[in-house]
């Protein structure tokens, strides 16, 4: 699983990116939600862990340009400076949760599935509502050419 680590604490963000490595994650870190926009527009991930509070762009800006650039991506937004207003901002932008520093490591693993469990949830039915939509249309299509066929060789029924 492929993670991007968006986090101006740059000890907080190496201990916890080596010990997701550890565990089998591939993770990408930035240091600023600047570099975080540049790493999701050159490759793709399958979760995003986002700082709220950063210089420069802030968390909130950081999930917003994520999800023009990679609408799928699930975003665990972790701050220092948990609170509802923020939480409510973060989930205009589809935050997958909102967990307060220091984070339990346990529990950042746990989300971070749940967070690629729930990705693959909603691929799973957009690819099935696409075979759906296409059979309807081929099924359209069909009705179509045999009304066409009935039209020119005058069948009635």
């Amino acid at each position: 699983m492929k993670l991007l680590f968006v986090d101006d604490e740059q000890t907080f963000l190496k201990y916890l990116a080596k010990r997701l490595v550890l565990d089998g994650y591939e993770v990408r870190t930035t240091f600023s939600g600047e570099e975080g926009v540049e790493a999701a527009a050159d490759e793709d991930f399958d979760v995003a862990i986002v700082d709220l509070k950063m210089p420069g762009i802030d968390g909130i800006e950081v999930q917003k340009r994520l999800k023009e650039l990679q609408p799928d991506l699930p975003c665990i937004v972790l701050t220092g400076y948990g609170s509802v207003e923020h939480a409510l901002e973060s989930g205009k932008y589809n935050a997958f949760q909102f967990l307060s520093k220091p984070v339990d490591y346990e529990t950042l693993v746990k989300t971070i599935n749940e967070a690629s469990e729930y990705r693959q949830q909603q691929e799973k039915r957009v690819r099935e509502k696409g075979t759906e939509d296409e059979a309807a249309r081929s099924e359209g299509k069909m009705k179509k050419a045999l009304e066409k066929f009935k039209k020119f060789y005058g069948v009635s029924q």
